[in-house]
């Protein structure tokens, strides 16, 4: 739009660095998808689908298999998900939950240090520190420079 300081719509392909590509689509100009989250993963043994639209469902598509919806809190639920799900089962959960795990997760980590206990490193893992920010904003960086060049290739430098 004329007068924005930044694009409304991105188109961002990227590859990692185990080889796996993929493409990250964020968009302010989609007229009905309001605050669509969405993420698909396609891999060579099957697919996972969720969309903030239906914060509770996980579509797995395994080859060779039908596919099933997992549901926060049914059948099958792991220990991790039941950890980070703060409602029953059918009980809207989501965005402003994650956000609480996050925080909760982080000042779990911080009291350890502190304390100078062991931190749960599988916890840990999951939380981001100042080197993933930096990877970040070096990732958003290369978009840009990309953008300005014509959506050229562009490779984000993580070293």
């Amino acid at each position: 739009m004329p007068g924005r300081r930044l694009d409304d719509n991105a188109h961002v392909l990227v590859r990692w660095t185990g080889g796996a590509r993929g493409t990250i689509l964020a968009s302010q100009t989609s007229p009905g998808h309001y605050n669509d989250l969405s993420v698909h993963i396609y891999g060579d043994r099957a697919g996972l689908e969720w969309s903030g639209t239906r914060p509770e469902e996980l579509r797995l598509a395994p080859y060779g298999e039908e596919a099933r919806t997992l549901v926060r809190g049914g059948h099958g639920s792991t220990a991790e998900a039941r950890r980070v799900s703060r409602m029953p089962a059918a009980h809207p959960e989501g965005y402003i939950e994650a956000f609480a795990n996050f925080y909760r997760d982080a000042a779990d980590i911080i009291r350890a240090h502190r304390a100078g206990t062991a931190v749960d490193v599988g916890r840990a893992a999951q939380v981001p520190d100042v080197v993933d920010g930096a990877r970040g904003v070096k990732f958003v960086a290369a978009a840009v420079e990309s953008n300005t060049a014509g959506g050229a290739w562009t490779p984000a430098r993580f070293e």
